[in-house]
């Protein structure tokens, strides 16, 4: 036997199976992944993994672990053919520059217009401009303005949320019968971009809209949606996720129209003549960062003016160009109803996107708002802080936007999305050193209320719970019913129904009730995404998106119908 050198000795078999014998399709360990990542999906949408790994925050989160686990599946499979498949070089070159082509098509050709409440992408050609510049400017379309005075009416709904600021009216009577008598079309209009409401005075209808590079304040005549009036500034706020425009809903005091912009601007105009009584830019007057505020209020300034007999109360804001002593913002901030001036600033923490409210606790008349995480009630008059409670929140992402309700028996509700649920405080004035507030219940599961607010009525809570309508007991946190997908839509109560404004622009009447979930009836309002709140002045709806504005006549019960109301 003939010895070789160690060095002559054949090299040892590769591991690695030649090209010519790997195998064309996917092996049983590729597979049991992508059938392991399909498998957590479905248990992902069906929310069957949370009893394991605990509560999904909402929709919005398990879209995001879907979107995830899905590309991963691809990935392996993909990952597999380009590197271990049997198949030739050259189709394994078309198929992988062919992806990277299809990826770099897609991004070169669309971009994300906006996503809805869970984050669902509406894609626009990149050529094509967002639909509010295709508008003509404010002063182009405005006809001559009306010029007698306003006067109050009963059925007005001068503000966010109702002449309350509760969500809730007591009428008209509306007959649910929609199959038999449906709501009437009025009129239907183009609007600017931005998620503002309809505030109403006798026959006027006033809400903000973006029109390109400028936030506008317009007044539409009710009775037939023609423009009467707009007052326009430069500014624009726009991002992805939270879309084009303003968010906050005008207000509407003895003739006069309050409104901020999500820019910072506050306007007093005259409702008459639409003129500009006076204005101001709240982030130049109190001397922000203008960037670093927009970077930590990210979803553009959201709270209605409150006006009370003397002054104008907006969220302030912050950081501070030059820091004032300890504070870093400044939480409200009130201005004199006659010329502007700036009469108090109030509380040293960062605003959310909620109103702030005039409301009586223990016998005392209080301003309540929700700062960025924190609860707190401050004295009209000047300002102080009379106590306050932790609330979870950052306004550059797990926000709070919805309004807390003050109950009988020193009692607040509050409720938001993002995880946090709803809960009842106790506010105790009885001691001589400080308030206390202490938690009666608390549940993360609970009225997830992410872009809306909740009905309260007869002891119970009513909410789109991460798009889903629950009815809640108060006194413990007993959920009575939930079901009803709406998507993160809006919710008014109009005497014994609930109006629900669903997010793909359906108005839906819902028994305002404990016992059972009871749909009575579907109007197809709007076309696309609506977070709008939508506004009832008589037997009239008004309903807008970032899109267009409608006026519907509902037909009413007879005791309430007027001659007109309701039919075709």
């Amino acid at each position: 036997m003939q010895l070789l050198p160690r060095y002559a000795m054949p090299p040892p078999a590769r591991s690695q199976t030649p090209a010519a014998r790997r195998p064309l399709v996917p092996p049983v360990r590729v597979w049991i992944t992508v059938a392991s990542l399909a498998t957590a999906i479905v248990l992902v949408r069906a929310g069957l993994l949370e009893p394991v790994v605990g509560p999904i925050v909402d929709h919005a989160v398990r879209n995001i672990i879907t979107l995830i686990l899905a590309f991963f599946g691809l990935l392996s499979v993909v990952v597999w053919f380009l590197r271990e498949s049997g198949h030739s070089l050259s189709l394994k070159r078309v198929v992988g520059y062919g992806l990277l082509l299809a990826v770099a098509s897609v991004a070169a050709v669309f971009r994300i217009e906006r996503v809805s409440g869970d984050l669902v992408p509406e894609l626009r050609l990149r050529w094509m401009p967002s639909r509010d510049r295709l508008l003509p400017t404010a002063k182009a379309a405005a006809s001559a303005a009306a010029t007698a005075a306003w006067a109050s009416t009963p059925d007005d709904f001068p503000r966010f949320l109702g002449p309350q600021g509760s969500s809730a009216i007591e009428g008209p009577a509306i007959d649910p019968n929609w199959s038999a008598r449906p709501p009437r079309e009025l009129w239907r209009t183009s609007i600017g971009a931005g998620w503002s409401g309809f505030a109403i005075a006798g026959e006027h209808a006033v809400t903000l809209e973006q029109r390109g590079e400028e936030e506008v304040v317009s007044c539409r005549s009710l009775a037939d949606g023609s423009l009467e009036w707009a007052v326009a500034v430069r500014g624009r706020h726009e991002t992805v996720l939270g879309g084009v425009g303003p968010r906050s809903t005008p207000t509407i005091r003895d003739g006069i129209v309050y409104t901020t912009g999500a820019t910072g601007w506050l306007h007093a105009i005259d409702g008459a003549t639409g003129t500009v009584v006076w204005k101001k830019d709240i982030l130049g007057d109190l001397g922000l960062d203008r960037e670093a505020h927009t970077a930590a209020v990210s979803w553009g300034r959201a709270g209605s003016p409150l006006v009370t007999a003397d002054l104008v109360i907006v969220p302030g804001g912050g950081p501070f160009l030059r820091p004032d002593g300890p504070r870093s913002a400044a939480s409200l901030v009130a201005y004199d109803r006659a010329d502007g001036t700036r009469r108090w600033t109030a509380g040293g923490e960062q605003i959310s996107y909620v109103t702030p409210q005039l409301a009586t606790v223990g016998g005392r008349e209080v301003v309540l708002t929700v700062n960025e995480s924190h609860v707190a009630a401050y004295d009209p008059a000047g300002g102080a802080e009379l106590w306050g409670f932790d609330w979870p929140g950052h306004s550059n992402s797990d926000a709070t936007c919805s309004q807390p309700h003050v109950l009988e028996g020193e009692r607040i509700f509050i409720s938001k999305g993002y995880g946090i649920g709803a809960g009842v405080f106790a506010i105790d004035e009885s001691s001589p050193v400080a308030v206390v507030v202490r938690p009666i219940w608390l549940q993360a599961s609970l009225l997830k209320t992410k872009f809306t607010n909740v009905v309260i009525h007869g002891g119970h809570a009513y909410g789109l719970s991460d798009g889903i309508l629950e009815c809640v007991r108060l006194d413990d946190g007993t959920r009575r019913w939930k079901g009803g997908r709406y998507g993160q839509g809006q919710v008014l109560r109009v005497g014994e129904l609930l109006v629900v404004q669903a997010e793909d622009g359906d108005v839906v009447l819902v028994a305002c009730q404990p016992e059972k979930r009871q749909e009575l009836a579907r109007l197809p309002a709007l076309s696309g995404q609506t977070w709008n709140n939508p506004a009832v002045s008589g037997d009239r709806l008004l309903v807008r998106n970032a899109e267009e504005a409608a006026c519907f006549r509902l037909p009413l019960l007879q005791a309430d119908a007027s001659p007109d109301a309701g039919g075709p």
